[in-house]
């Protein structure tokens, strides 16, 4: 039992670190991806072709100075990028493993808990800056994330009435003969969009709006603080690329999994490089006009399927 325990201990430690270090290398490969679609270079001087830039940034961000505004509520303000980051990193228990790790059989309920919680650390942040722009930086992204929320869990749940089972381990075994985002198309292109919208990636990037907010929620955030938070944010585009893999493009097989992952995250790159910022009413209208009707039809449509082969 201690062996088993300590085993678990270690697969986490080891899995927390690749998600770190997975994070580290998704920054850099952001950095030069949008380097050369504006026709620059990106970093190329830290090691071997700028391959040790995100480890500086990090070094250099954990080592300045914390700056705290004078009338800030200082414990929350201290503690909401740490719970940010914990949340984002919590999450990642629900990767499928075939080995011994922690095996959740309604997989996807904790993920509607845990993502659910990270709006409040978000909410927070803003409040306790005491800076108007950092309050409306917060209130907009609670407001988009929210709603985003909510077609995003009927998406998924189309999935799961299929299957019948919250466990993200199966989805390989249905798809093993056809992707799911083959005969669920409308779907999987609503979820791309959502996953944007919910890690407020462009175009769906209001909280961090730098023309109208000055940077959004994290604008008195400096140093470490600043970092925690970045570092939430790249950890969930990575989990909700692994997410979209997991449900719609075959599951988790040991090695093409990873090339898989990969691809979503360059999406969301290529997005970034590619388009521009969506208008606040639009975003709003996008998701409670449009994709919350047509999610819940799929959702009617799925589960008269399965009544009807039952």
């Amino acid at each position: 039992m201690i062996k088993d325990n300590l085993m678990i201990f270690f697969s986490l430690l080891v899995l927390f670190i690749g998600v770190l270090i997975g994070v580290a290398f998704l920054t850099l490969l952001e950095r030069k991806l949008l380097g050369y679609i504006q026709f620059r270079k990106g970093p190329n001087k830290v090691g071997l072709m700028g391959i040790l830039q995100p480890f500086s940034d990090g070094i250099k961000l954990f080592t300045k100075e914390q700056t705290y505004p004078m009338y800030s509520n200082f414990i929350v303000y201290y503690f909401s990028p740490v719970f940010s980051f914990l949340f984002s990193l919590i999450i990642w228990l629900l990767i499928p493993y075939y080995f011994n790790l922690v095996s959740f059989n309604l997989g996807m309920l904790f993920f509607f808990c845990v993502t659910s919680m990270g709006v409040y650390t978000v909410m927070l942040a803003g409040w306790s800056s005491n800076s108007n722009y950092a309050l409306l930086g917060g209130l907009r992204s609670v407001a988009q994330t929210i709603s985003y929320e909510v077609s995003l869990v009927l998406i998924i749940m189309s999935s799961i009435i299929l299957l019948m089972d919250f466990g993200l381990f199966n989805f390989m075994i249905y798809q093993k003969f056809m992707w799911f985002m083959i005969y669920m198309i409308p779907l999987s292109l609503m979820m791309i969009s959502s996953m944007l919208a919910e890690t407020n990636r462009t175009p769906f990037d209001f909280a961090e709006g730098e023309s109208e907010l000055v940077s959004g929620f994290n604008i008195e955030y400096s140093s470490g603080g600043f970092a925690l938070i970045f570092l939430a944010e790249y950890s969930s585009i990575l989990f909700m690329s692994m997410l979209f893999v997991l449900l719609y493009m075959g599951g988790y097989s040991l090695y093409l999994f990873y090339f898989k992952l990969t691809f979503i995250s360059f999406l969301f790159v290529w997005v970034r490089g590619t388009l521009p910022r969506y208008r606040y009413d639009k975003l709003m209208y996008l998701a409670w006009k449009i994709y919350l009707p047509v999610s819940l039809n799929f959702l009617l449509f799925f589960v008269g399927l399965k009544i009807m082969f039952i």
